[in-house]
């Protein structure tokens, strides 16, 4: 399959949104299902676009997934510390995945990283049950960073997120 990596055009937003929560729902990583408060977040790909850039995965004009790429903080940003850039949101539709969509997704922006003046690593949260992903960054040279390990729910005590990074 002959994936490319590009930004996303904001037409493209809703089917990213929709990859993107149907991912974490089949993926059995929303407590709640279709009512979990955090679903309309993961399907708001115009929002993260507001304060990330958007990459976005094809193969000819199928769009097979996408991923937030966090330059220097912000609102989206939930760990970056300052020359850190920060990775979110990465999904995959179903069909496409095995096939390299998602480890193309965070080299791109590795890509991105190294070509930011000062930027030192990248950071990312993910959840226990993302060994897939997990995987991914571990191929790709991140390092688990439990010391930066956190919890975005605290009502939730047993929700702690991850984290890993890459140093540049």
């Amino acid at each position: 399959m002959d994936i490319q990596i590009r930004p996303a055009d904001p037409t493209e937003y809703a089917a990213l949104g929709e990859i993107t929560g149907r991912a974490y729902l089949d993926d059995g990583l929303l407590d709640y299902g279709e009512s979990d408060p955090y679903l309309p977040v993961l399907k708001d790909v115009a929002a993260r676009a507001a304060h990330a850039e958007v990459l976005v995965a094809v193969a000819g004009d199928h769009l097979l997934g996408g991923i937030a790429f966090v330059p220097s903080g912000g609102p989206v940003a939930d760990i970056a510390r300052p020359g850190e850039a920060e990775i979110r949101a990465l999904a995959v539709a179903a069909e496409a995945r095995g096939r390299g969509a998602g480890e193309a997704l965070v080299r791109a922006c590795l890509d991105r990283a190294r070509a930011i003046p000062g930027c030192t690593a990248v950071v990312l949260s993910t959840q226990r049950a993302m060994h897939t992903a997990h995987r991914i960054y571990e191929r790709l040279g991140f390092v688990r960073t439990p010391e930066r390990d956190w919890n975005p729910v605290p009502h939730l005590d047993d929700f702690t997120l991850l984290t890993y990074k890459l140093t540049l």
